[in-house]
């Protein structure tokens, strides 16, 4: 794209009737005074309007295109009202084509409006020349940009409307671009000057909102500087979950259980015979809480105690029930001393509701009696001279690591998949440069 040139401190230019000399039609012209070139939508002829006799550049006989946005138009794109005045169809020398609109307000100069493969940018010509970063990354204020197409050469096959410099079909300028997610560099060179633009990615909502283009075009590839959808929902979605969870580990500390307290302890039989004692009055003062039971058998040697638990509502006689054991056994063998098991034992009750409750256990004591590598020399654990018992702790309302376990892997579970969608897109993004590594272009 040419530069833009400056606009004079002046009134706005006013719409300015002309005569085509080729087809006799009337041209109209939006920005008198700065227009060089116009094209009759008539006849598609080049008419230099510089001269008060407005001259016949070169006549051409096409059929005028139907332009998805018509000259005149008038739309609203970042906060300015801009008025389409021309239209270019650009391509390689024939291959890889594109649209330019030039879009004109008597304030703010000139943009251009590109449509590639169904995506839309908004391109401003710059006033600096970029700054090199590296030998294949540019810089525009805290903007990088990499290298992403080199050198080409760029065609102009169609041109229809008004044009601030000598337009003509078949003129060609020399290309390269560079491009970063949201917005892409592309540099422009002919024989007399050299010329910066930098292209914004246009959000569907936006270009359909401001001109009423169709937008429902998949663009796949991604274009060079189309920004990734995943990726902006990924950075939203993980401040989100970070949130979340942060909130839910705080809630659980603050609010998920009170301290162990020592619910009773009771002797285990010599003979191995089923006991049962009652623990209580336990109050649980919430509508609804989880209760932790902890059981700890200190002279516990090869052996193991079995604990049925049942929570009574003196109430309503509603019961709830849990099993837990604790079992430790030790010996040694031709690799010297090993142990195994525990003396300690936790379980758990979930929703438990509010009221006051006895504990019933029920509980039994059991030696081990086989043969093997099992030490037979240590003291019966269940010897009244080794004071056998049971120890019983209680915590209301416990933080439980396997819920915020849960908790954290619900929230990963989309983060994961948005994290694999915007990997695959940007790999394919990045697959259409001609600077991507040996192979990508074959994955594509």
């Amino acid at each position: 794209m040419p530069p833009d040139t400056a606009l004079q401190t002046q009134p706005a230019p006013a719409a300015k009737a002309l005569t085509c000399p080729s087809c006799g039609g009337g041209v109209e012209l939006r920005a008198a005074g700065y227009t060089v070139h116009v094209a009759c939508q008539y006849c598609s002829s080049i008419l230099d309007v510089t001269d008060p006799q407005v001259k016949l550049v070169a006549a051409y006989s096409l059929h005028m295109a139907e332009l998805e946005i018509p000259l005149g138009t008038r739309g609203v794109l970042r906060g300015v009202e801009w008025e389409a005045i021309g239209y270019l169809q650009r391509s390689e020398n024939g291959a890889y084509g594109w649209e330019e609109y030039l879009l004109f307000n008597p304030y703010h100069g000139y943009r251009w409006l590109v449509k590639v493969r169904g995506g839309w940018s908004l391109g401003e010509t710059l006033t600096v020349t970029p700054d090199w970063l590296s030998y294949d990354r540019l810089g525009v204020g805290s903007e990088a940009y990499t290298h992403f197409f080199a050198d080409g050469e760029a065609r102009v096959d169609y041109v229809l409307g008004e044009f601030y410099w000598r337009v003509a079909v078949g003129e060609k300028v020399a290309t390269a671009d560079w491009a970063r997610p949201g917005a892409m560099l592309s540099r422009e060179a002919n024989a007399s000057e050299v010329s910066w633009t930098r292209n914004a990615w246009l959000p569907r909502p936006e270009i359909a909102k401001a001109f009423g283009v169709d937008t429902r075009q998949i663009t796949w590839p991604p274009l060079p500087h189309q920004p990734s959808l995943w990726g902006a929902w990924l950075g939203t979605g993980l401040k989100l979950g970070a949130t979340a969870f942060a909130f839910l580990l705080l809630f659980a500390i603050l609010f998920g259980g009170s301290q162990w307290s020592a619910a009773g302890s009771f002797a285990v039989r010599a003979d191995g015979g089923e006991q049962s004692v009652t623990l209580g009055p336990i109050t649980l003062p919430r509508r609804y809480q989880s209760v932790h039971l902890r059981a700890d058998v200190p002279r516990l040697e090869n052996g193991w105690v079995d604990l049925d638990y049942s929570l009574v509502d003196r109430k309503t006689q509603q019961v709830y029930e849990v099993y837990g054991a604790a079992e430790r056994y030790s010996g040694s063998d031709s690799d010297g001393p090993w142990s195994e098991g525990s003396r300690g034992t936790e379980v758990s009750i979930a929703s438990v509701p509010g009221g006051i409750y006895d504990l019933v256990v029920e509980y039994k004591g059991n030696r081990w009696t086989g043969t093997g590598s099992y030490s037979t020399e240590a003291a019966d654990w269940m010897d009244p001279a080794n004071l056998p018992e049971v120890q019983v702790e209680m915590r209301q309302g416990v933080l439980y690591a396997s819920n915020l376990l849960i908790a954290l892997i619900l929230i990963a579970i989309p983060l994961l998949f948005a994290l694999i969608r915007h990997i695959a897109f940007e790999a394919a993004r990045k697959g259409e440069s001609d600077f991507a590594p040996a192979g990508e272009d074959d994955d594509e």
